[in-house]
């Protein structure tokens, strides 16, 4: 199968090869070559590819993809937070976005990226993580037949892999002894070679692959992906009314252990099947291994370029090889000429020079006197007929015709010739000019859309222990430690409320990617910064959009300088209201003080008063005393006074009696 579908595309190998020569600079065969040094043409180059398709390359990797899981209603959003952190943790450890510039560099210039989905079973101590990479286009063999974009009906897929001797025993020690038993490889590597001359100098693989003399013994492993039917079986408990999905093992777990529930009707079990991905693993007649991989899309995803219904789509290299060759071929016309013009033709009659070959050497000399025979003619020299105008616009029309087919027109790379005069009108064309790059993207954007898929059924099957997912970077470029200030997130509570296994049942959860083309930063940042103004946005998305190189540590400290001043706010206002309790003290003090002055000052009052009414009272006593004497003597006075006329009136009335 291998030899029938490497032989089928054997013609699309050697123009994706030749498209690879073109970037690398080998724009001539040796044939090519040698008839234009026949003619004292050089075999100049004048590279627009490559820089066109390092533009290119630029562009759609300018921003790295960011993985998004979407929740389709409410109560999807925690679990596909889950995923969404799954998926920025496998493009992490995988160095994805280098990754994906090589996909891309491969979808540009050969016309088909490849991105390849796997188990590292040494990560992480020996429990594995899944990974990806990209693969070298030549590796990959897919189904002729196949009409699918990403090869969903291709009976199978086979990805070659061709090892060294010392590599297969480091990779297989267990295999060594039976390596005498397996046959060598004996035909050319999956690189295919070059047809053009290697004026560049470039090391390729069909250049160094000879180079170790002494490793000479090679072996090939085909690794087949093929569809399978897998049973599963879905059991419904009629008393409880719950439904679980579980996979063969499971069931016959199941029905040795409690087969009464099956028999008796309790628990109903319907057996279903479901497409799954079996890798097979093969070098030379011997197996290798033999697995089923928890997913229905296939690990080798492709990346197809300008896609032409079949596994062999064509590149943009191959668009403007024409245009290129046409390019080297009027530089060339232009240096003959101007070599012309610089060293004339001379034209002598027959026979009036006797040297012909010193002739030329001291024609070639400014300085030279040259003898002749005016007897045979004049010597003369043609002028050569200078190049049109129209001959250098053509070169400009040629040159613009290679940027239009990569879609990057020359307001894009910075030149400034056609741009116009407001900031606002260059921005707006700017926008326009990427309308090419979108539509590129949007065929890339499937691709990682197909990634997300797979990483995202393979780590169903795989995250089965207890892990912690560590995002050092994630494809946002704030961490959410920055952003919410906080160091993890437990998101197991919500795993575990998944009645089925989260190795089995398709979750409710879609995964996009996002964009990766460039955006006008000011405009953007400009835009943001209305929005922020507005209330429409906050801080961070507005920050998010700078060029300041330390966000995060912008994001903490305005996250401490906020703690702080909301500190000192507390603060202030506990000082307030110890102010105001204070001046509250302080009244009631000053109030408490004339209190006490004046009940101190009612006291002495009281205590003079007192006094005064005691001295009075003494006083009024003595007084009294003084008067009641007075009194007394008055009264005695008056007795004396009465007794005296008492006893003169008894004195009288004797008298009188006498």
């Amino acid at each position: 199968m291998w030899k029938r579908w490497r032989d089928a595309r054997s013609e699309w190998d050697i123009e994706a090869r030749d498209a690879v020569d073109f970037v690398l600079g080998n724009h001539y065969t040796q044939e090519e070559s040698d008839a234009l040094s026949a003619v004292g043409q050089g075999d100049f180059i004048i590279d627009r590819v490559y820089a066109a398709v390092d533009k290119l390359k630029s562009l759609l990797t300018s921003r790295n993809p960011k993985f998004s899981a979407i929740g389709r209603e409410d109560s999807d959003n925690k679990l596909a937070e889950v995923w969404k952190t799954i998926l920025e943790y496998c493009w992490d450890i995988s160095d994805g976005d280098m990754q994906f510039k090589q996909a891309v560099h491969d979808y540009a210039i050969t016309g088909m990226g490849y991105f390849y989905v796997y188990i590292d079973p040494e990560a992480d101590f020996g429990r594995g993580d899944v990974k990806f990479t990209y693969l070298n286009p030549f590796r990959v063999y897919a189904d002729p037949a196949s009409r699918n974009r990403y090869f969903d009906d291709a009976s199978s897929i086979i990805l070659s892999t061709v090892l060294t001797k010392d590599q297969v025993i480091s990779l297989y020690p267990e295999i060594e002894e039976s390596l005498p038993e397996i046959d060598t490889m004996t035909q050319e590597d999956d690189y295919p070679s070059s047809g053009r001359k290697n004026s560049s100098g470039s090391f390729t693989p069909d250049v160094v692959k000879d180079s170790d003399t002494f490793g000479s013994e090679k072996y090939r492993i085909l690794e087949r992906f093929e569809k399978v039917k897998v049973p599963y079986y879905r059991l419904f408990n009629k008393q409880s009314g719950e439904e679980k999905v579980v996979d063969m093992q499971t069931f016959e777990q199941i029905v040795n252990k409690d087969s009464h529930l099956i028999e008796s009707g309790l628990v109903e079990a319907v057996e279903i099947m479901q497409t799954r991905i079996q890798m097979t693993a093969t070098m030379g007649q011997f197996l290798l291994y033999q697995q089923i991989l928890n997913t229905d899309v296939y690990p080798v995803i492709p990346v197809p370029n300008i896609w032409t219904n079949t596994p062999y789509p064509k590149s943009d290299v191959n668009k403007v090889k024409d245009s290129q060759r046409l390019i080297n071929k009027l530089f060339s016309l232009t240096l003959s000429h101007a070599q012309a013009s610089a060293g004339l033709k001379l034209l002598v009659p027959e026979g009036s020079v006797d040297d012909v070959g010193q002739l030329e050497r001291d024609w070639a000399n400014p300085n030279a006197v040259l003898e002749y025979n005016p007897e045979f003619g004049e010597p003369h020299f043609p002028a050569p007929q200078p190049l049109a105008g129209e001959f250098y616009h053509l070169i400009d029309r040629v040159e613009h015709y290679i940027d239009l087919n990569f879609g990057i027109p020359e307001l894009m790379q910075g030149f400034k010739e056609k741009a116009p005069d407001t900031v606002r009108g260059t921005a707006m064309l700017s926008e326009m000019g990427e309308s090419r790059g979108r539509s590129k993207l949007k065929d890339i954007e499937g691709s990682l859309n197909q990634l997300g898929r797979c990483i995202y059924n393979i780590a169903k099957g795989h995250y089965t222990f207890q892990k912690t997912f560590r995002i050092v970077q994630p494809n946002n470029d704030l961490t959410e430690f920055a952003v919410n200030n906080r160091l993890y997130d437990d998101k197991s509570n919500e795993l575990q409320t998944i009645e089925n296994d989260i190795s089995l049942g398709q979750h409710d959860v879609r995964i996009i990617s996002g964009s990766t083309l460039p955006s006008n930063k000011v405009a953007e940042y400009n835009m943001y910064l209305e929005a922020y103004k507005l209330g429409l946005v906050d801080d961070v998305e507005v920050l998010k959009k700078t060029e300041i190189y330390d966000k995060e540590g912008v994001l903490q400290r305005k996250g401490m300088m906020a703690k702080m001043q909301s500190y000192i706010q507390q603060l202030e206002g506990q000082v307030k209201e110890l102010t105001g309790d204070l001046q509250t003290a302080d009244r009631e003090a000053v109030h408490a003080k004339k209190q006490v002055i004046t009940e101190k000052f009612k006291t002495d009052l009281n205590e003079i008063a007192s006094d005064a009414k005691y001295k009075e009272r003494v006083k009024i006593n003595q007084l009294e005393g003084v008067i009641d004497k007075a009194d007394v003597r008055a009264e005695a006075a008056l007795a004396v006074q009465k007794a005296n006329k008492g006893s003169s009136s008894k004195r009288g009335s004797a008298q009188n009696k006498q």
